[in-house]
């Protein structure tokens, strides 16, 4: 994924405003279509955001800060573990790019 952050990109302002708003955040979903539009969204940002397709809103200019809080602002950051809904929501999104957990508790350590 391109990593171009662009800091005048209509969704990073949105993000950011719900982020800080606790009137906005519970009820994003259900205002998700007056937000986008109250904000300028591109077609391109407003498909991504239906989607929950957070590797394209990266594509876009999205700040990668963000990107795993756009899963929580859909699925919730109750539960935040790496099975939670926003977490599947996220890894769905970049699969091929995630690097899974790996428990190195058991490997053989180096003699030295």
């Amino acid at each position: 994924m391109a990593n171009e952050f662009d800091p005048d990109l209509p969704s990073n302002r949105l993000i950011f405003d719900i982020r800080r708003d606790n009137d906005v955040w519970p009820h994003f979903k259900e205002r998700l279509e007056e937000l986008m539009e109250a904000y300028g969204l591109s077609p391109a940002e407003r498909e991504a955001f239906r989607a929950v397709d957070v590797r394209r809103l990266g594509e876009l200019g999205v700040h990668p800060y963000f990107l795993p809080q756009v899963t929580r602002l859909f699925h919730g950051a109750a539960g935040n573990t790496t099975k939670s809904a926003a977490a599947e929501a996220y890894r769905r999104s970049f699969g091929d790019q995630i690097v899974e957990h790996r428990d190195i508790s058991s490997e053989e350590k180096p003699h030295g």
